[in-house]
């Protein structure tokens, strides 16, 4: 399975010649060109993670495409159909296998209300948290770290990878902090993966690697 990442939380996934979408937010540089797409994954409603223009951008060429996302990104989608996706559910994708996790964004404030997140497991190997540090019940391959947000700070994200203890980790949600910020969050998330036994990689926009 082949990983790309995009910018801030997006990435996309691609086997077999298909490809699987996760969180095409407003951070993210426009989808023009992304045929073969089987589904979009959207963690919940904030526009970081998904706006209507993305995700039409990627239907335009994919109009079979399901989309799976919270209730509230049902209510808000216009012109296509959201299938709701709870913890616990499982989903085949194409060639892709996933099992949705978790239930709620962090927090990031005592005066907004928090709201549905819904964390997913791609093929068994790779796990998107969304704005959560859900923990999975299982043993997680690669792991996508949350490491720049209001909601959280770096502390927070390197005891997630010890709860965790993945094999790999590469971070994402990096737009908010600046060169020297990413900088310094990389390192502790390498240094964090190393105490479990793991590594970490860093992908640039447009950067794949394969899992």
């Amino acid at each position: 399975m082949k990983l790309t990442k995009f910018e801030h939380s997006c990435l996309v996934l691609e086997k077999h010649g298909e490809k699987l979408v996760i969180d095409p937010g407003n951070f993210t540089t426009p989808l023009f060109d992304l045929p073969g797409v089987v589904g979009i994954v959207i963690t919940h409603e904030h526009p970081d993670h998904w706006t209507q223009q993305q995700v039409e951008r990627v239907l335009e060429l994919n109009p079979d495409a399901p989309v799976y996302s919270t209730t509230a990104v049902a209510e808000q989608a216009t012109g296509f159909d959201v299938i709701i996706a709870k913890p616990g559910d499982v989903a085949q994708v194409g060639p892709f296998e996933l099992s949705f996790h978790g239930g709620r964004h962090a927090i990031i404030h005592s005066s907004i209300p928090q709201i549905d997140n819904v964390a997913v497991l791609v093929d068994g190997t790779l796990f998107h948290p969304g704005d959560s540090f859900t923990v999975p019940e299982v043993e997680i391959d690669t792991l996508a770290v949350p490491v720049s947000a209001p909601w959280l700070k770096m502390a927070e994200f390197m005891d997630y990878v010890l709860e965790v203890k993945p094999k790999r980790t590469f971070p994402i949600h990096e737009m908010i902090y600046s060169q020297a910020g990413n900088a310094l969050a990389q390192d502790r998330l390498a240094g964090m993966t190393k105490q479990v036994g793991g590594e970490s990689f860093v992908l640039q926009p447009g950067e794949s690697i394969d899992l």
